[in-house]
């Protein structure tokens, strides 16, 4: 600490590239906790007390590959199984085709193996009771302007009616919403209708559902169940394959894309950009400061804190970038998933982020600084004042 007006002082040389600099590295490090929070939020999905009880069973082959409705009794009868309940994948739009929402039609009782989504007693009787009825998510209803009461307009981008068009028309009859935003925020985001109308409206489906829900008794019994399952449909034209909710969310993100691979590419790229802009900063810094490195180390200041002031420089101009830049994605997170009305939901930054961004800025600086640092260490005392 002695040391750091020195430090300082030569950050401030100059003070327009060093503020040039700074907005690079601030600008670097927001788009990561921005990013980050929306892989974290992919993560999560599923990641809850109540997901751990339950199991999703889809087809071997493809999650868009339907089962039969005949598996509905034979898992129910499986050893472990507390209840069953199937959903199948709409694919709604409202408006415009690219306008896609996550619309499901599921069965009467998909709610009571959710008790994470919260509906109004009142609400869930009028779902139950209505055949062309929906639930939507509360932040959906508030990002369309939509109210209980009125029609809900959807155009099925896979499955078209009983009329032969893809347009199909409901009625909201209440919201749901989830207890916890950080595990189950998504569950803010869909629609859900009844899969009878669903499956007696379309001339495809013909019975089958899209994926089953089991709750097991006991989660620790939850693999031997899982395996007991998929012994059901083994050999036949329909096998399954069972597993956590947690899994099979990721495996369904990763059918649709990687997105730690995205985040992770789109980072590297950045993180690359930003190693060749401050490097070529420091770089530039040490060879102003020839004469003085010299002057420095006439008056007894030995090679090594030489190089440990140069590397202190680099590592303090990460971090301060860096800690503003996280500080600046973690305030702007709640306003970017308030601004697109849930449509976009970024959870605060964690520890864990926190952590890994506090890493990345020491590791950047000593990268960057590595190279400045030992030039000034080997410098020549000579040389340097002769502008050599």
């Amino acid at each position: 600490m002695k040391y750091f007006h020195l430090i300082w002082a030569e950050l401030m040389r100059r003070k327009t590239r060093t503020a040039l600099t700074l907005l690079s590295i601030v600008a670097a490090f927001l788009l990561f906790g921005l990013l980050d929070g929306v892989r974290e939020s992919f993560d999560q999905a599923g990641n809850s007390a109540n997901g751990a009880k339950r199991l999703q069973t889809g087809s071997r082959l493809s999650f868009i590959q339907p089962l039969p409705m005949s598996l509905n009794d034979r898992i129910a009868q499986v050893q472990g199984v507390k209840q069953v309940s199937y959903a199948n994948w709409f694919g709604g739009a409202y408006q415009d085709p690219h306008n896609q929402i996550f619309s499901f039609a599921v069965a009467s009782n998909y709610l009571d193996l959710y008790p994470e989504i919260q509906v109004d007693k009142a609400q869930r009787k009028a779902f139950d009771e209505t055949r062309t009825g929906v639930l939507v998510g509360a932040q959906l209803m508030q990002r369309f302007g939509w109210k209980v009461g009125q029609k809900l307009p959807l155009q099925s981008t896979i499955f078209p009616n009983s009329d032969g068009s893809k347009n199909w028309n409901f009625d909201i009859v209440g919201t749901i919403a989830a207890a916890d935003k950080k595990t189950g925020g998504w569950y803010d985001q869909m629609v859900l209708l009844h899969w009878k109308y669903f499956d007696d409206s379309n001339p495809y489906n013909r019975g089958q559902v899209g994926w089953y829900i089991t709750e097991v008794g006991d989660v620790n019994q939850a693999d031997r169940v899982a395996k007991a399952i998929d012994a059901i449909s083994a050999n036949s034209d329909h096998e399954s394959k069972t597993q956590t909710e947690a899994a099979s969310a990721a495996n369904w993100m990763k059918q649709m894309a990687d997105i730690g691979l995205i985040v992770g590419s789109i980072m590297g790229a950045v993180f690359f950009t930003l190693v060749l802009l401050t490097g070529n900063t420091m770089a530039q810094a040490v060879r102003e400061r020839t004469s003085e490195l010299a002057v420095l180390k006439t008056i007894g200041f030995p090679d090594r804190s030489v190089l440990m002031l140069v590397l202190a420089e680099s590592v303090l101009l990460l971090l301060i970038g860096g800690v503003v830049g996280v500080a600046l994605a973690r305030l702007m997170g709640p306003i970017v998933s308030a601004g697109s009305r849930g449509a976009i939901n970024i959870p605060p930054i964690s520890g864990h982020s926190w952590a890994l961004a506090l890493g990345l800025m020491v590791a950047i600086g000593l990268v960057v600084g590595a190279l400045p640092a030992i030039r000034a260490m080997r410098l020549n005392i000579v040389d340097a004042l002769a502008g050599r």
